[in-house]
């Protein structure tokens, strides 16, 4: 049983290891000898994408609040464009080609949860014609 004043350490070191567990893989490079320790360097890069991907969208949601148009009719697809350019440079072994589907999909992401928060249906979008 935790004494008084505990909990809020308890939840600070809980804090503090889920922070460690999602900066980890951005700051230090893993070169892992065997397939377990592979598949453990790997849930901690999702674990790192998982938070920058919620972090994205909820800024993502912002935006959509602050643009005279907003939801799937507001893309504005060449920021798109030189957004997955600046990626590939940061990421030239996935290079454009394989990164503009991921974050095509990563924008219409986060395009539907504004639109679920918003509390309803944008009609531009794709598909709804």
């Amino acid at each position: 049983m935790l004494g008084p004043g505990t909990a809020g350490t308890a939840a600070a070191a809980d804090e503090a290891r889920e922070a460690a567990t999602v900066l980890a893989p951005l700051v230090r490079r893993e070169e892992p000898g065997c397939l377990d320790a592979a598949r453990g360097a790997i849930d901690r890069v999702d674990a790192a994408l998982a938070t920058l991907l919620d972090r994205r969208a909820a800024l993502a949601g912002t935006v959509q609040r602050l643009k005279p148009v907003g939801g799937f009719r507001g893309r504005d697809m060449d920021r798109e464009r030189r957004l997955v350019a600046a990626m590939a440079r940061r990421a030239p072994r996935l290079g454009e080609e394989l990164l503009r589907p991921v974050m095509n999909a990563v924008i219409e992401a986060g395009l539907r949860l504004a639109e679920e928060e918003r509390g309803g249906p944008d009609l531009g979008r794709r598909g709804d014609g």
